[in-house]
């Protein structure tokens, strides 16, 4: 089901639409001039409230619901971009940005004056050095063109929109570590409460949304409500762009209405265009590497915030990875678990030695051949004493890797055991050993 008119990846119709002048040609900045001559900022609130958007770094939480959350008459107040992109399998980012930067920059300037904020930043993941120069030359030309600045086309509304760079630290997208790099310090996380809606940058009240909801916003106020709610489904209305990698013939970045069958995704023609070799699907990974796994008997799961979670999954940050039958589960676990461990900051102990231990055992039975009897119960006792227990969200993260290979296909981890012992694990994780 293609889309006739996208709210994303608005390049697709407009190829050029990244110059500043083509942009506004097709309703660049449009949205804003509406909302300050129309619109007082708790009408923009209600209207994105209204319009059910949810964020689409991860949670999926209420966008409005979340700018509503900021307590009155609490100035300054802050907004920021987390343009820190760094979950393996995702990468909308780049093309939001590369492709549409205006739509973005639109968004980062409506949702400050929305939340009264006069001062925005976007913070860029180290590695994104084309990206944020991108992103100066478009606030630049906002600057210029007057709006952005000091009494912002006469309103008497003043917003300054700065670009951050930080140093290619995937706990940097957590918010609470964001806002601690981007005030000079370790990216590491806070202690919530307080949140950051409360008590964030510098102190002040602070709202952290993703690059992707911020490039709703202008066309959430340009089209309406309703026109936004005429994609997707009741509870995940708009689109997402998923980002499919793997082994697909045509992995890239696909904008579709929420609700969409994984099937289609992956062997529609005009997406993923089916499997490499047409070998059979084994692992989908639906939400980055954060996301519990799926299997091939799952295709016909839709890609919804509630579907997923029904089928014990989420939605994540859309970044669907499909894996075929020549993958083996524990490698995959490994991979993923060693990128979690080179990225653990290290503050809490659950995921700094967590992520140490996963790793290490499982390379030793991965990669070195040496597997131990004990190894399966050690995984599983591991993951059991990380779970819940991680300071951040990037030990828990830490956990799904393994958790589910463990879960969809055990048999794998049993064939590495030493030849003449067949671990199994029961419910208590406990391995029953059997001599030949």
């Amino acid at each position: 089901m293609a889309l006739t008119e996208h709210i994303i990846m608005r390049e697709l119709e407009v190829p050029t639409i990244a110059d500043f002048n083509v942009y506004l040609q097709h309703e660049g900045y449009t949205a804003w001039r509406k909302a300050l001559a129309e619109l007082a900022p708790g009408d923009i609130v209600k209207m994105v409230r209204d319009a059910g958007l949810r964020g689409r770094g991860g949670a999926g939480f209420p966008t409005g619901v979340k700018w509503g959350f900021l307590p009155k008459d609490v100035k300054p107040r802050y907004l920021l971009c987390n343009c820190d992109e760094s979950e393996p399998g995702t990468f909308n980012n780049h093309q939001i940005i590369d492709r549409n930067p205006h739509q973005l920059i639109e968004g980062v300037i409506i949702s400050a004056y929305a939340i009264e904020s006069n001062t925005a930043y976007i913070y860029a993941r180290g590695e994104f050095a084309t990206a944020a120069h991108t992103l100066e030359q478009g606030i630049a030309q906002a600057y210029a063109a007057g709006l952005l600045g000091k009494n912002i086309l006469g309103s008497g509304y003043d917003l300054d929109v700065y670009v951050h760079r930080g140093a290619g630290a995937y706990i940097c997208g957590e918010e609470t570590a964001l806002m601690e790099s981007l005030e000079g310090k370790i990216g590491q996380p806070r202690l919530k409460p307080p949140f950051p809606a409360v008590e964030g940058l510098y102190g002040k009240p602070t709202i952290i949304n993703n690059v992707e909801t911020l490039a709703n916003v202008p066309r959430i106020v340009l089209k309406g409500v309703d026109w936004y709610r005429s994609f997707g489904t009741e509870k995940s209305p708009g689109t997402k762009v998923f980002s499919l990698c793997g082994h697909v013939n045509k992995p890239g970045n696909y904008e579709l209405p929420f609700g969409l069958p994984l099937r289609e995704l992956i062997y529609s023609p005009e997406y993923g265009g089916g499997m490499t070799d047409d070998r059979p699907v084994k692992i989908i990974v639906p939400g980055g590497a954060s996301a519990p796994w799926l299997t091939g008997e799952q295709l016909d799961l839709t890609l919804d915030y509630e579907a997923l979670a029904a089928a014990g999954s989420m939605l994540g940050s859309g970044g669907v990875i499909v894996l075929n039958d020549t993958v083996s589960a524990p490698h995959v676990a490994y991979k993923m678990d060693e990128f979690f461990k080179h990225e653990s900051c290290g503050k809490c102990t659950p995921c700094r030695e967590g992520t140490h231990w996963l790793v290490k055992v499982l390379h030793r039975m991965t990669e070195e051949g040496h597997a131990h009897p004990e190894d399966i119960p050690v995984l599983h006792s591991i993951y059991n004493q990380m779970a819940g227990n991680c300071f951040c969200l990037l030990g828990e993260s830490a956990v799904m890797p393994i958790k589910s290979a463990l879960a969809l296909f055990p048999e794998e981890f049993e064939r590495l055991l030493p030849a003449g012992m067949n671990g199994r694990t029961n419910g208590k994780h406990v391995i029953e050993l059997q001599q030949a």
